[in-house]
C-alpha cells in the first residue's frame, strides 16, 4: 500500500460524510436494474407465482438473500475506508446462514422422507448457482466502479465483501424467476451461488481494487 498515493487521493477528492453513500447507490442502483432487466428478459417471473405467493417458504427466500446482502453491504461500506476493519458487521455475516440452515433443517426433518432428495435438488440444482452469479454479475460491477472510486486498502477482503453482497443482490433477484421454494434447497444451491461469486470477488479484488 502507497501511504503517499492515498493521501494525494484523499487531498484532490475531499468527500463530505455523504459522498461515499452516494457512490454507493450510484453503483449498486445501476448494475441491480441492469440484473433486474435482464433477468426478466431472460428468464421472466416464476410460472406459479400466484400460487407460490400464497406460502412461507417463498417469501422465506427473499428475506435469506436480502438479509444477507444488507449485512454484506453493511461489511463493505465499512471496508470502503482507509484502514478499517469490517469489526461486527463481518460477524452479522453469518446470521442469514445460520437462520436459513435452521429452518432447512425443520423442514427436512418434519417432511416425508420420500421427497428429502426433492427437497434438495429441486428442479434446477445444475443450474442454480451458476445463474446466480451469471444474475450477480451487473451488481458486481456497479460495485467494484463505486469501490475504486472510495479507498478501500484491503482490496482481497474489500473483494470478497463486494463478491457477497453482489452474490446475494444477485440471489435476491432470481428469486423472482426461479420455481424453487424448498428451504433445503434454498439453503444449499443459493448459498452455493453466493460463495461462488465471494471467492470470485476475493480473487479479483486483488487486481480491481488496487491502486
Amino acid at each position: 500500500m502507497k501511504t503517499d498515493a492515498l493521501i494525494a487521493r484523499l487531498a484532490e477528492n475531499p468527500a463530505a460524510p455523504e459522498q461515499p453513500q452516494t457512490i454507493f447507490a450510484k453503483g449498486v442502483m445501476t448494475g441491480g436494474f441492469v440484473a433486474l432487466a435482464l433477468t426478466m428478459m431472460a428468464l421472466g417471473p416464476r410460472h406459479d407465482i400466484l400460487t407460490a405467493v400464497s406460502t412461507w417458504q417463498y417469501w422465506a427466500k427473499f428475506v435469506y438473500p436480502l438479509t444477507l446482502a444488507i449485512a454484506g453491504f453493511l461489511a463493505l461500506e465499512r471496508l470502503a475506508r482507509p484502514g478499517a476493519a469490517p469489526g461486527w458487521r463481518g460477524w452479522a455475516i453469518a446470521l442469514p446462514p445460520v437462520l436459513i440452515v435452521l429452518l432447512a433443517a425443520n423442514q427436512w426433518m418434519t417432511a416425508p422422507e420420500s421427497i428429502h432428495l426433492h427437497l434438495f435438488y429441486g428442479h434446477s440444482w445444475r443450474l442454480c448457482p451458476f445463474l446466480i452469479v451469471l444474475v450477480s454479475a451487473p451488481v458486481f460491477a456497479g460495485t467494484v466502479w463505486a469501490l475504486r472510486k472510495l479507498a478501500p486498502t484491503r482490496p482481497v477482503l474489500a473483494g470478497a465483501a463486494a463478491g457477497l453482497f453482489a452474490g446475494a443482490a444477485g440471489a435476491w433477484i432470481y428469486a423472482f424467476s426461479c420455481n424453487e421454494s424448498a428451504l433445503v434447497f434454498v439453503s444449499v444451491w443459493y448459498t452455493a451461488g453466493i460463495a461462488a461469486m465471494t471467492v470470485l470477488g476475493a480473487a479479483t479484488g486483488r487486481w480491481l481494487l488496487r491502486w
